[in-house]
């Protein structure tokens, strides 16, 4: 989640309501300072390393980290003929990155003439080009952390039904409900209280930056629910429960059948 995401205050579509017009332009841009040491590896080099990163929240995209020119190794960068152009942003250029005998084409970019002054001078980085990416000295996944999302993990009691084409999945009254910033409420069941019977596992994983790599079950060859063997610091608390999509499953909570939401995932 974001400012600038679907359902974020400066979205153009909030979830809430403002007591005036407050309306955001259809493509938004959102320059702020991070206080945090962020360095970038790539190649067993240290390609940048600075405390006056920005992030730019972008409408419909997640934060970027930009950094000053003068913190990275522009040494290892070669500018290439490629360039972009973005209605808010301007003509992107960009540069192929290479070290430790590695090299990635077009890695870098940034904007020698801005249509947003206060983009000169800084580059970006694809994320997942690189090695690794810190704050501070932990490592980070995923994407930049984000001071405007935030995850409440809290234990119920709650009696959450989930099943699909009228077949229970689970049940239980011990559930673990996360609530994360923009996002749709999930419901993390024990174990013992899901069929795991007639789930099979998938091959799927993904990553996220705030609660760690996730495993997947399918049930009629999708994948529909899956759990955090090895959370990040802040998911401890969901560690081996299962979570189901509730955009794919019936979900019931205190006999009260929940809307399916809209999501990236519905």
């Amino acid at each position: 989640m974001s400012l600038t995401l679907p359902g974020a205050p400066l979205s153009g579509r909030p979830a809430g309501v403002f007591n005036g017009d407050v309306r955001a332009p259809e493509h938004l841009l959102y320059f702020e300072p991070t206080p945090k040491r962020i360095r970038v590896e790539f190649g067993g080099e240290t390609i940048a390393d600075t405390t006056g990163a920005h992030l730019l929240f972008e409408t419909g995209i997640l934060p970027l980290y930009y950094i000053p020119e003068a913190d990275v190794r522009m040494d290892l960068l070669t500018r290439t003929d490629l360039s972009t152009h973005c209605p808010v942003k301007g003509d992107a250029a960009y540069w192929t990155i290479s070290a430790g005998g590695r090299t990635e084409e077009n890695a870098v970019w940034g904007y020698p003439d801005p249509i947003a002054p206060w983009l000169k001078g800084y580059v970006a980085f694809y994320w997942d080009k690189m090695d690794a990416w810190y704050e501070e000295d932990e490592q980070v996944f995923g994407h930049p952390h984000d001071p405007y999302s935030r995850i409440d993990i809290l234990a119920s009691s709650r009696h959450v039904k989930v099943g699909v084409g009228g077949e229970v999945l689970a049940e239980s009254s011990k559930p673990v409900i996360l609530y994360e910033t923009g996002l749709p409420v999930r419901y993390y069941l024990p174990r013992e209280d899901v069929r795991l019977d007639v789930l099979k596992p998938s091959e799927t994983t993904s990553y996220c930056a705030y609660k760690g790599e996730a495993s997947y079950w399918a049930y009629g060859g999708e994948d529909i629910a899956w759990t955090y063997e090895a959370p990040l610091r802040e998911a401890e608390p969901v560690r081996d429960l299962v979570c189901f999509f509730n955009e794919k499953a019936d979900v019931e909570v205190d006999g009260k059948a929940q809307e399916r939401p809209a999501s990236p995932w519905s």
